[in-house]
């Protein structure tokens, strides 16, 4: 039988919260839980017997948690369906806005409050440019998707755009075509976002912990021509419903160490890579998105004090879980 990341966090994970729960976001409490429960009889299911030759068949419920890497496919598959309906009959191209280095480790500790922003000033230094007359002179349709990590797991915020090759004039009717195999100049581009994203960061207590040379350095930006852009929405689905890592890409578990494999940007050949269990699961973990709801990441809060309160225990399901 193939391994699961199911198997790992089954194994390794109730140690891990032991050793590192008081560091957890009450997201990640909840994906380790749901993905070690996923498709076993804690979340229930149903009993199937044949009538001819009284086989019996156990189907367990999934846990439909957006990280775990059994339950999203679907929702990927239907995703890109739907997106693949609204592409233009015309070129299209990949924006890529990568995530300094230096603030990485603010993204890591404020995720929904740096991840709003790189959307919010990625988005907006590209439209701004749009605008101006000497490239496009209207408004640019943009597809957008939230990506945290690189090929071995490491932390890399990024988001890439999918954009058609051209933009609306202000009469709302006339369809502006861009260059051939050109959109818009990354360097202006790259000035515009760290512009629009220092701005909004100085609205924050977080800029004071950023180091003032990240303001000088060239921001990364990449933009490059896709054709139909079908390929693109490929590419893309799988990061909106599922994180870092599916369960083929895990080779093995073996002395507390996870091996798992990956394709080198650079040669394109397959790697490999070996890690302590701890290490993989933080990983893994850190890809886990802030929930949408800001308080549902808080926790339960205590009424008298205020305080974070800590899971003492489980209650029994008193119904059954939907299939």
């Amino acid at each position: 039988m193939s391994l699961e990341m199911a198997d790992i966090f089954r194994a390794y994970g109730p140690a891990y919260r032991a050793r590192y729960g008081s560091r957890l976001r009450p997201g990640q409490r909840r994906a380790m839980q749901a993905i070690e429960h996923c498709r076993t009889e804690a979340l229930g299911g149903q009993v199937y017997v044949c009538p001819q030759c009284d086989q019996v068949r156990y189907r367990y419920h999934s846990c439909r948690n957006r990280h775990c890497p059994k339950c999203q496919g679907q929702n990927a598959y239907q995703w890109l369906q739907k997106q693949q309906a609204f592409l233009l009959p015309v070129a299209h191209f990949l924006l890529t806005f990568t995530l300094p280095a230096p603030l990485r480790p603010i993204a890591r500790q404020r995720q929904r409050l740096i991840y709003h922003l790189l959307f919010r000033a990625s988005a907006a230094a590209t439209q701004q440019l749009a605008r101006d007359p000497r490239f496009l002179g209207g408004q640019i349709a943009l597809v957008g998707v939230l990506h945290t990590w690189t090929r071995d797991l490491r932390f890399h915020p990024h988001v890439h755009y999918l954009a058609p090759a051209g933009a609306l004039a202000t009469d709302g009717q006339t369809w502006l075509p861009a260059r051939k195999n050109f959109l818009l100049p990354v360097k202006a581009l790259s000035r515009l976002f760290r512009h629009h994203f220092r701005r909004a960061l100085q609205k924050t207590d977080c800029h004071a912990l950023v180091p003032a040379h990240v303001w000088a350095q060239d921001w990364v930006v990449h933009c490059k021509p896709v054709g139909t852009g079908q390929a693109v929405f490929k590419y893309l689905a799988p990061y909106i419903f599922r994180v870092a890592i599916s369960n083929p890409r895990l080779v093995k578990l073996e002395q507390d160490q996870v091996t798992f494999c990956y394709k080198s940007s650079q040669t394109g050949q397959t790697q490999h890579c070996t890690l302590a269990a701890d290490a993989f699961l933080h990983r893994f973990l850190q890809h886990v998105l802030p929930s949408p709801n800001p308080a549902s990441d808080q926790g339960v809060r205590c009424p008298v004090c205020g305080q974070a309160m800590q899971v003492q225990r489980s209650l029994p399901p008193t119904a059954r879980c939907p299939p």
